[in-house]
This record gives C-alpha cells, structure tokens and sequence, in this order.
C-alpha cells in the first residue's frame, strides 16, 4: 500500500477503534459506582420509579440493612398523606410498616433529592443512607451525593436495582437501557458543567 495512504488508514482505524470501545463502555462506565448494601439509618428510593426501585427498597427493608424508608420523588400537587400513593402502597403490601416510611414531595430532580435527603438525614439524626436507583443513574448519583454530604460526616451507599432490561456491555441492544444511558450521558455533562 501506498505510504501516503497508510498513515490515514492507520489514523482512521485507530480513531473507530477508541470510539467503538468508548461508546462500548458507556455502560460499564455509568453503572460503575453501584455497590453492595451496608448497614444504614435510612433506605431512599429515588424517584422516577416503574416499580423497581421500591421492591429493591423493600428488600434492603425486609433484610434489615436500615430501619427507615425514604420515598422521594412524589409529586406534591397530588399527594394526601392520607392517601398513600401507589409505591407507598407497595412498600406496606412487601410488610414494611407505615411508620418506616417517610415521604418526600419537594424534590423533583436527582440534584434536589439529594439536597433534600441530607436535609432530611439532619433533621432525623441519620448518619448512613442507602440510596436506591437504576444500574445507568449510579454515575450521576455518586457525584450528586459526593457534593451533598461533603464536609459533613454523612455516609451513602448507591445499590442499584437489578432489572432485565440491563446489561453494562450489551447495553446498547434493549431500547430500555439504550435510551437511559444515552439520556444519562447528557445528564452527567449537564450536572457537570452546572453543579459539581
């Protein structure tokens, strides 16, 4: 082959070699930061839920890795404490009690549930927190949590759900996860570029 055409050859098959692998490894890259379960005070389960976060929740609950349940996420304009809304329900149908569940509605973002949360671990004297979400949000989730209890002696742990949907390497080949980890791509660089 031509020298002349070798060297771009050469460049190009590198250059989709890193970009196939990096975008391979969004996945794995997303999803990195979700671990296993210690001991807390509180379980929080995000928001944006389809239901797997709070059976995750209630697992944790039920296997005795914290006393109390933080819901957030729920929409304040239709909440009546009253009336348990549908995860609320949920959360008491798998046998956790009434009283361990506690409900956020000011928060709306992943930013503010974090805000909130600590707001809330202060006010109860919660030192540990177990937060719950889907495998591609733990990115997002560490940074945000980082910042929230930053010079405080709070402590989290991010446990994701395990839905059949995910995959960290396959990622690419369900619509579910395709959709989250691209959207969660976005969301990390606009967290970056405004928050952390």
């Amino acid at each position: 082959m031509n020298a002349f055409f070798k060297k771009p050859l050469i460049l190009l098959l590198t250059a989709s070699t890193i970009g196939l692998t990096a975008f391979f490894s969004l996945g794995s890259l997303v999803s990195h930061y979700g671990g296993k379960p210690e001991k807390a005070d509180v379980i929080i389960v995000l928001g944006g839920d389809d239901g797997l976060r709070v059976e995750q929740g209630g697992e944790l609950y039920k296997a005795g890795y914290a006393p109390n349940i933080l819901v957030t996420g729920i929409d304040s304009r239709y909440y009546r404490p009253s009336q348990p809304n549908w995860r609320e329900r949920r959360l008491m149908e798998l046998g956790i009690p009434e009283k361990a569940i506690i409900v956020d509605t000011r928060s709306e973002t992943t930013w503010e549930e974090a805000l909130n949360s600590v707001e809330t671990m202060t006010k109860k004297g919660w030192k540990s927190a177990i937060v719950v979400s889907d495998p591609p949000h733990m990115l997002r989730l560490y940074h945000t949590w980082s910042i929230a209890v930053k010079d405080s002696p709070k402590q989290f742990t991010l446990v994701s759900t395990k839905p059949d949907w995910w995959h960290p390497l396959l990622w690419w080949g369900n619509k579910t996860s395709y959709r989250f980890v691209l959207s969660e791509v976005q969301k990390n660089i606009y967290y970056s570029v405004v928050y952390f």
